[in-house]
């Protein structure tokens, strides 16, 4: 195991690599002066091209890339933000914890409502709760998240007056934003625990415990849904990721300062390290909530950690 997970490290090198070369090359494309931004729009032409001089702008592209990860790699160094004219993670850093938050909490709040349900669902196939249930999952997941959101403004911000629809004053500020998301992706999780589960409830051990009286919630959670939460891990964590810096909509919604909105803002004005720092620790943090759930699918199932521990 322990040799699995040193391997998996080690394939975040070239994973990273390709991430930051990829975003690199598309800022190179975008339009705009980094120069020019520094500077202001009345600087004049001779101030810019000595400014891009020093910061390298006029560098062949891959002498600049070479350059750029050079100083990530002994010095640590992501550069210093065109913006603000501070070190990247001085602007990065404290916007996570808040995308961390709304990413957390939504997906907690679509898992605890999502594969309950979807086992319900599965064990009453085809009643008018299940019926009712997969139409509202599939309307969860259709409707726009931004309409969402503003619906909850309007309910709990304007008329009932119950919580906050901006900012992150309080944890109050979070309720609103995990249940836009949480709301989405519960009817995913309910949808994809429905499946699974009536798939492994037909299985022929199933009706072998069925035989011998094992109470029917054993079954079902005891022995059904650990074979059957796997996809669901896997649905589970790609959203997490997804959604540490995905969440963009929502966070414009609810005015959040968190690493979507940061990015928008970034590639808006071409603060290219800004942008590099922002995807390259999303890309790190999003390879490590895999690897993570790789861990989480050995403990689940004794089949692939028999596998782990031979390869």
């Amino acid at each position: 195991m322990i040799r699995y997970v040193a391997k998996r490290v080690l394939f975040l090198i070239p994973i990273v690599l390709g991430v930051a070369f990829i975003i690199f090359s598309i800022m190179e494309m975008t339009p705009g002066d980094p120069a020019r931004l520094i500077l202001g729009p009345d600087a004049t032409a001779e101030a810019v091209e000595e400014l891009r001089e020093e910061l390298g702008l006029n560098d062949p592209f891959f002498i600049k890339f070479f350059n750029y990860v050079y100083k990530a790699v002994t010095k640590l160094d992501f550069g210093t933000s065109y913006r603000t004219q501070k070190p990247v993670f001085n602007d990065v850093l404290p916007r996570l914890p808040v995308s961390v938050r709304v990413a957390f909490n939504g997906i907690g709040f679509a898992l605890l409502l999502g594969i309950p349900l979807g086992v319900f669902s599965a064990v009453h196939q085809y009643s008018p709760q299940d019926n009712f249930l997969r139409v509202t999952s599939m309307f969860f997941v259709a409707v726009p998240p931004f309409w969402f959101a503003m619906m909850l403004i309007l309910v709990f911000g304007l008329y009932l007056g119950l919580l906050p629809t901006s900012g992150v004053a309080s944890w109050k500020s979070y309720i609103l934003p995990m249940l836009t998301l949480g709301a989405q992706y519960a009817g995913r999780i309910l949808r994809i625990t429905r499946s699974t589960m009536l798939e492994t409830i037909r299985q022929d051990y199933i009706t072998t415990a069925k035989a011998k009286g094992i109470p029917q919630r054993k079954i079902v959670y005891g022995h059904a849904l650990r074979n059957a939460i796997l996809p669901v891990i896997t649905t589970a964590a790609t959203s997490f990721g997804g959604l540490l810096g995905g969440a963009i909509i929502t966070e414009s919604v609810f005015s959040l300062p968190g690493l979507g909105s940061l990015i928008v803002l970034s590639i808006k004005l071409k603060d290219t390290p800004c942008v590099m720092a922002s995807i390259i620790l999303l890309a790190i943090l999003f390879s490590l909530i895999m690897l993570l759930v790789d861990l989480i699918y050995a403990f689940c199932d004794p089949r692939i950690k028999a596998k782990y521990m031979r390869g």
